[in-house]
């Protein structure tokens, strides 16, 4: 069996197969899964018969390697089938299984081929769309009061303007995360960098991607922008959103913008999960999900 590295110039190859894929977890976004892919370790493909397997493999740490869930027109691979496929193609694990998967195929049906351990960190957040548009309630007061107080310190003679992120703006966009990185010092932090890394390759290839964004504007400056990519019928996944954070509000703008100009097909807002990083959880937890979709490895017994 052949594995291809997985690059941006295979988006239209695969882009089909994922437009049918029935999980709710983040990771099943196409678009996540090519942009994260920068190493060193990296997410290879091949297809088992009707069936897009992916992989991911670490020089490094060759214990590490893992598969991800097939995609298959046939729908769910069963517990018993999912161990087959593994053992046939040399794997113990399968990681970022979603638990809508293990809640449809019955949790005890999949102990008798896998130990099952939830992700601890790689929990996403599912918010209403609606609820982000509108920040109804007394929930989302703080939300509103920084909004207004953005709005009063910049909304003015049209100081503040909001563009769709295309290839003529994306040079600006690459401008303005190098200065969010330096304020941030992405490359003192593994994990800013590895997402440093992810948005670069999104905002090089944004026409293939097929990803959709926002651009926040003040006085002509790029000072924000958000991207999102669909997941599934329901479900748009909003993968990055850059604001600075020494303008009181604009996060709380762009994230309300973005809600309003990216998701109105979509009922769900799928913000990835924290990375167990505090600071981000509650970010997330601020903007009250309407319920979370847990992770879980499954291991060989």
């Amino acid at each position: 069996m052949i594995w291809k590295i997985l690059e941006p110039s295979d988006y239209p190859v695969l882009r089909s197969v994922f437009e049918k894929q029935p999980y709710n977890l983040s990771i099943y976004s196409l678009l996540s899964l090519i942009a994260w892919n920068t190493g060193p370790t990296r997410s290879h493909y091949t297809f088992d018969r009707d069936r897009l397997v992916i992989n991911s493999e670490s020089p490094t740490h060759p214990e590490e390697r893992y598969l991800i869930l097939p995609l298959s027109d046939r729908g769910f691979l069963t517990p018993e089938e999912l161990h087959d496929l593994a053992i046939d193609l040399g794997y113990r694990q399968y990681r970022f299984v979603p638990g809508d998967y293990l809640a449809v195929t019955q949790i005890n049906k999949a102990e008798n081929w896998f130990k099952i351990t939830e992700q601890a960190g790689y929990e996403d957040y599912v918010y209403r769309t609606e609820d982000l548009v509108r920040l109804r309630g007394n929930r989302f007061a703080k939300k509103r009061n920084l909004i207004h107080q953005f709005m009063r310190d910049y909304g003015h003679q049209g100081r503040v303007t909001v563009e769709d992120l295309t290839p003529a703006n994306r040079e600006e966009c690459l401008i303005f995360l190098e200065h969010w990185c330096m304020q941030r010092q992405c490359d003192q932090d593994e994990g800013l960098a590895c997402e440093k890394r992810a948005l670069i390759q999104t905002l090089i290839h944004i026409e293939i991607l097929e990803c959709a964004g926002i651009v926040v504007r003040i006085d002509g400056e790029v000072n924000a922008f958000g991207i999102m990519s669909r997941l599934n019928e329901k479900t748009g996944v909003l993968h990055f959103e850059k604001a600075f954070s020494n303008i009181k509000g604009l996060y709380q703008f762009l994230d309300n913008t973005c809600a309003k100009r990216l998701f109105s097909q979509y009922e769900f807002i799928n913000k990835e999960s924290d990375m167990n990083i505090a600071e981000l959880a509650q970010a997330k937890k601020s903007y009250h999900p309407v319920h979370r979709i847990k992770s879980y490895c499954l291991s060989i017994r």
